[in-house]
């Protein structure tokens, strides 16, 4: 779970969430496009946080993008996310 780690550990840094859940959905994705052995490929992402007020919904994913960029991100195939402010 070294990834789901990382993202957990970038999206807590960079925005003190009140609530965040990081899962692997990955085993779901099995035989499609980027899915590899041991997981790890696919995440779905639910944050809430103070930081996100205010922002539309694609400035919201770009701050998360960012947070996660250059690495996880470039480790993953797929990501998807729910992003809300307070």
């Amino acid at each position: 779970m070294k990834v789901k780690k990382e993202i957990e550990d970038a999206l807590q840094r960079e925005f003190s969430p009140e609530k965040l859940v990081v899962i692997d959905e990955s085993e779901s994705h099995r035989g499609h496009s980027g899915w590899k052995e041991g997981g790890e490929t696919h995440f779905r992402v639910t944050i809430v946080s103070g930081r996100f007020a205010g922002l539309s919904r694609l400035e919201r994913h770009r701050l998360v993008h960012r947070a996660l960029s250059p690495s996880p991100l470039a480790d993953i195939h797929a990501l998807a996310m729910e992003v809300s402010p307070t």
